[in-house]
């Protein structure tokens, strides 16, 4: 993984996302062109080296992505999640992405490509002078109206899910989200084996594996929803010994020849109520603000973007990194490849937290009650297990 060259006034250095060499939008390339990796040179074939080995023989691999579940709150909990924690690769984490947000994570693992390459660059995101919230696929303010009507999905998000499979990938998520926009723009036409309770995850992956398809895609949010409501205590410890127990069953699911590969978006901190207000002066010199607490874009007024960094740097140097858009595009926080179009989503000055705080969206007060967070480039939300049980090894 990478390290950027602050230009804030912290000697502390954001992880940036290791695009092309263990990052979380490698994962589907590495095993959908496992097996090749000894005579390819390609991207997808390099990163042979960081998959763990067991995959790489393996006829079939159900990946399975724990929304939330971050490398460094993994390790430091053994005694929770013992089926977890002696899985191959456990002392190697990879990287998310950046943002360190569902949105732009999930859609970076299923489509194999950097956020800069299918645009879904964060939670929410400009599109002209309105926002759209990636995960409800709305646009404007409040509850907003579905941004179907108004965009194709195929056009805003371009990359095909799960390109280069020699079949349909099978996907087994809930059943809420079936038939939703963000579904469509990350997972396409997938056929989904949906659940409604955890203990039925197990069971649709293993109805999915007799479909003989090389790979099968599982999602689980649990962690994830437990870490917003609750924090870093009995229920996230709850949820995570009953998620151990979860990946124990659906690997009992497999035939030998199989492997479980389990995986994140992303990573969490504990941020509770210190959630900050921008002071008058930025405010004053901007139009709106988008993106998520721990990565928030202030969009300036014009020809203010210049003096907003300064103003901002001066003020909140100290506990976050600063970039312009430019900046963070050239430092390669959201891979190579931006388009215009996707460009245009972000704002002029990121805000970034490196310090456990948020800053608050008037627009958005739901997002002030969270407990845990994620969407910044810290360790604790950007490093990510990728781990590897197989089927007979239980």
């Amino acid at each position: 993984m990478s390290l950027a060259t602050s230009t804030s006034t912290s000697t502390i250095e954001p992880i940036l996302p290791a695009y092309g060499q263990g990052s979380i939008a490698d994962v589907v390339p590495a095993i959908i062109n496992r097996g090749q990796a000894e005579d390819s040179g390609s991207r997808e074939n390099l990163s042979a080296s960081w998959i763990p080995s067991p995959v790489h023989t393996a006829r079939q691999v159900v990946l399975l992505v724990i929304d939330g579940l971050g490398w460094q709150q993994l390790r430091d909990r053994p005694q929770l999640a013992p089926t977890l924690c002696a899985a191959v690769g456990m002392a190697n984490p990879i990287t998310s992405v950046a943002p360190t947000t569902t949105a732009a994570a999930l859609t970076s693992i299923t489509t194999g490509t950097p956020p800069a390459q299918h645009g879904i660059l964060g939670y929410r995101l400009a599109e002209g002078d309105q926002i759209m919230n990636m995960l409800r696929w709305t646009l404007g303010p409040g509850a907003g109206i579905d941004a179907r009507n108004i965009l194709r999905v195929a056009d805003y998000q371009p990359q095909m899910p799960f390109r280069g499979a020699s079949q349909p990938v099978p996907v087994v998520s809930k059943a809420d989200f079936g038939g939703t926009g963000f579904t469509a723009a990350h997972l396409g036409d997938a056929p989904l084996h949906d659940y409604r309770v955890q203990s039925s995850l197990a069971v649709e992956v293993g109805r999915a594996v007799t479909s003989g398809a090389p790979l099968i895609y599982a999602y689980y949010d649990g962690i994830d929803r437990v870490a917003h409501a609750h924090g870093f205590g009995d229920h996230y410890d709850a949820e995570l010994r009953s998620v151990d127990q979860m990946v124990s069953d659906v690997a009992a699911q497999l035939p030998r020849d199989a492997v479980l590969v389990v995986t994140a978006d992303h990573g969490q901190i504990e941020v509770g109520s210190a959630v900050e207000v921008l002071g008058r002066e930025p405010m004053a010199m901007i139009r709106f603000v988008s993106g998520e607490g721990r990565f928030r874009w202030l969009h300036a007024h014009h020809g203010a973007d210049a003096d907003l960094v300064d103003v901002v740097q001066e003020r909140y140097g100290e506990s976050s990194w600063i970039r312009s858009r430019l900046q963070a595009i050239d430092e390669g926080w959201f891979g190579a490849g931006i388009t215009k179009e996707h460009e245009a989503r972000l704002g002029d000055v990121v805000l970034v937290p490196h310090q456990p705080i948020a800053f608050a969206d008037p627009a958005d007060t739901g997002e002030n009650r969270l407990c845990c967070r994620h969407g910044s480039l810290t360790a604790d939300e950007m490093l990510v297990p990728l781990l590897a049980i197989g089927g007979d090894n239980l």
